[in-house]
């Protein structure tokens, strides 16, 4: 049967057999376009967000002391979002493992650690024999770092043994240098500003 002109303008129609018109072309380049745009503006803070350093963790870090100000500036417990996740099993683990040993009173030893500092920083600076220093404290999992510059090596000593009398403190890892800025410390620095 053949179909006359006005029938096949009553014939239904599909998408293929209709003209495309200019403004349908353009779509498929639009959306594109679009989702160029938001890929490049999601993309750099995507990115941004896994290199930026964070103290993922609230692990307290305190200068103390500056009495030294030539003293090279420690970096602080600052991770990316990948290192984080990478230690985060450990932190969970190291944490517990105390409680279960029975070591701590509480379930996880890094509670302790913003109770330790306020204590640790008031007990130097009672002393009074570091004023002319400049030290910084770093608490995890009831262990202090001391880091930074002390005069002499007997204020280094005297240092360590002060922190390690605290109650709670485990442990004391002394990073201190005597002397200022005249040697590589024995920490990781602080990225200049």
């Amino acid at each position: 049967m053949d179909r006359t002109p006005h029938d096949r303008d009553l014939a239904p129609t599909t998408p293929a057999s209709r003209p495309v018109t200019t403004r349908q072309r353009r779509r498929p380049l639009w959306a594109a376009g679009c989702a160029t745009v938001i890929a490049a503006l999601v993309i750099p803070v995507e990115a941004a967000e896994l290199t930026e350093r964070r103290n993922w963790f609230d692990d307290p870090f305190v200068q103390v002391t500056t009495g030294l100000p030539a003293c090279p500036v420690p970096d602080g417990p600052l991770l990316t979002q990948e290192q984080m996740r990478r230690e985060a099993h450990d932190h969970a683990e190291r944490g517990t493992s105390c409680y279960m040993a029975g070591r701590c009173r509480l379930p996880n030893a890094y509670l302790y650690d913003k109770e330790i500092a306020p204590r640790v920083v008031k007990s130097i600076l009672a002393d009074g024999r570091f004023t002319d220093t400049s030290v910084w404290i770093e608490g995890k999992r009831r262990w202090v770092w001391l880091k930074g510059c002390v005069r002499h090596e007997r204020q280094k000593q005297a240092l360590e043994q002060r922190v390690r009398s605290i109650d709670d403190v485990e442990a004391v890892i002394n990073e201190l240098q005597v002397g200022g800025n005249t040697t590589p410390p024995p920490y990781r620095t602080a990225a200049p500003r």
